[in-house]
């Protein structure tokens, strides 16, 4: 049987091939802020992929492994080897029928969509954004497919391939920016939205051969009678209708910040990419990697599978709150030099780079609770009970929904700040709701299985390390002369009075301020006796020797 040993070794799988992914798409958002900025074609762009990621949020990763691997998992568990490849299929059939009739309707109705995603743009900013739109949907019904691989990957437990398949979707575009860096901005964005559909077509092939070794020939015919497709549907739809919720969610986002100006659309584009990292190298990796022995741990009695259950979520707790608690800590005190490192450049100026350090403050409240809920939910669908996440992603939506309003209309005026900063407090209300649906989760698990591991004492150690950590790297930051920075405006540039400098340098300032960070970080864990750092410097050194 696999352990928590096991379980931490495919979580690094999964975060390496992740972090080779978000690498690539970090430089890519950095050459697309560097040609783009935040005109009109970059708030375009970021609203026409909102639009159609409806599709893959809906029907891709999180959905079929909330459904399909539970179902997979469990029929190889108990040896049932050519029902589980006979499942693969029918499910593949049934998914690609699906996704070709949401593309049709998705490419018709592309006005419709805009007005209900984009309702402040106008004139040429809709145009463009439904001609993008238009071009994007089918690529995005491909990496819905690319999603049935990852499904089939996780199940055999071979990580890495699929979650690092984004690299080659991130090149397409990458390939497209620089070779087209000199045309204007319009024909730039189409070639870049065409690139999108090439990278999409890629990342589905590169996951094929493999998929095909593991499964050998299938039968790919839509259907309803293999054995595990009713359950697989009985989960799938509560599941879709929770990511619609959280869908839901970030449409509403989108619609909010259009209210605002379309610079405020894209700002929140661009730090959402870099908010995204830690929940996906973290919070995707660990509950990924768990979620394939969950469902064989959940085919067990009640007792052992309740025992079992205990251990991983306990392991990935554990491991969640040494990652994720100092990158939130990191966003709040040094968000500045994370967004300046990563996208200023070009059209992508100091001014933009604060506005994304105050996004990513609203980010770093949700980490935890993000990260932590998607482990929560892991074990519910491991457990065959996709029902219950669905009832708190309704809850936390609907509140969410009216404290964006708020904190879009109404909040900044209340604090004396620019409207534009309303952008910032959506992420800080989707921290607070996500804090809410987290503890729901708990509570409701610790009820089906009767106890639950308590995270509190390793957060404290971990966030007592992580603060320490971010007032060195305050103090780095200051004693290098970047505390004002070169090209500082003026006090009261958002409408408010606080000082806001921007970094003068930080290709040289970000490596000592954010290394000087993790350094200590590391130090303090390690006098702190937390055990995940002992881990690590155990790993370090074995590899040196």
């Amino acid at each position: 049987m696999s352990g928590p040993a096991s379980s931490a070794k495919n979580a690094s799988l999964v975060a390496l091939g992740i972090l080779a992914s978000r690498l690539m798409g970090l430089v890519r958002q950095k050459l697309f802020a560097h040609y783009l900025g935040n005109g009109l074609e970059a708030a375009a762009f970021a609203a026409a992929t909102r639009i159609p990621n409806v599709l893959q949020n809906l029907l891709g990763e999180g959905v079929l492994s909330a459904s399909f691997i539970p179902t997979y998992a469990g029929l190889r568990a108990k040896g049932r080897e050519a029902d589980a490849k006979a499942l693969a299929g029918a499910i593949f059939g049934l998914l690609a029928l699906l996704v070709g009739l949401v593309v049709a309707v998705g490419l018709l109705a592309a006005p419709l969509l805009v007005s209900l995603i984009a309702p402040g743009y106008q004139g040429g900013a809709r145009a463009l954004t439904i001609a993008l739109v238009r071009v994007i949907f089918p690529g995005t019904g491909v990496l819905v497919l690319s999603a049935w691989c990852l499904g089939v990957l996780n199940s055999h437990k071979r990580f890495f391939l699929s979650y690092a398949a984004p690299v080659v979707w991130n090149g397409a575009i990458l390939v497209v920016l620089v070779a087209l860096r000199d045309v204007d901005a319009e024909r730039l964005i189409h070639a870049v939205a065409w690139a999108t559909v090439l990278g999409s077509a890629l990342q589905f092939a590169v996951q094929l051969p493999a998929v095909f070794r593991l499964l050998g020939r299938i039968d790919p015919r839509p259907s309803l009678s293999a054995p595990g497709v009713s359950e697989v549907l009985r989960g799938f739809v509560p599941a879709v209708a929770a990511r619609g919720v959280v869908q839901v969610s970030a449409y509403v986002d989108t619609a909010f910040a259009t209210l605002l100006t379309e610079r405020a659309v894209s700002a929140l584009s661009y730090a959402q990419t870099i908010a995204l990292l830690p929940v996906s190298l973290f919070g995707m990796a660990i509950s990924a990697a768990e979620l394939p022995d969950m469902s064989a741990d959940a085919e067990k009695a009640e007792a052992e599978r309740n025992q079992a259950l205990f251990v991983r979520l306990e392991a990935g707790l554990g491991r969640l709150a040494f990652f994720v608690v100092p990158s939130a800590v990191a966003f709040v005190a040094l968000g500045d030099v994370i967004a300046a490192v990563l996208l200023q450049g070009g059209r992508f100026t100091s001014v933009d780079s604060r506005l994304a350090w105050f996004i990513l403050m609203g980010a770093g409240i949700a980490l935890f609770a993000q990260t932590s809920g998607r482990l929560y939910s892991s074990a519910f669908y491991a457990l065959k009970d996709t029902k219950t996440p669905l009832r708190f992603a309704v809850l936390r939506v609907t509140l969410g929904i009216g404290l964006g309003y708020y904190a879009v209309r109404v909040l900044p005026a209340q604090l004396g700040l620019g409207a534009e900063l309303g952008v910032a407090a959506i992420t800080a209300t989707t921290g607070v709701t996500a804090w809410l649906e987290m503890v729901l989760l708990r509570r409701a698990l610790a009820q089906r299985l009767g106890r639950l591991p308590n995270p509190g004492p390793i957060v404290a150690k971990v966030g007592v390390a992580a603060v320490i950590a971010a007032a060195v790297g305050l103090g780095v930051k200051w004693a290098l002369g970047a505390w004002r920075g070169f090209d500082a405006q003026a006090p009261g540039e958002w409408g408010g009075s606080l000082p806001l400098p921007p970094l003068a340098s930080p290709l040289l300032v970000a490596p000592l301020v954010l290394g000087s960070f993790g350094v200590v970080y590391g130090l303090v864990a390690l006098l702190l006796r937390v055990p995940q750092a002992s881990a690590v410097a155990k790993r370090v050194l074995r590899r040196r020797q």
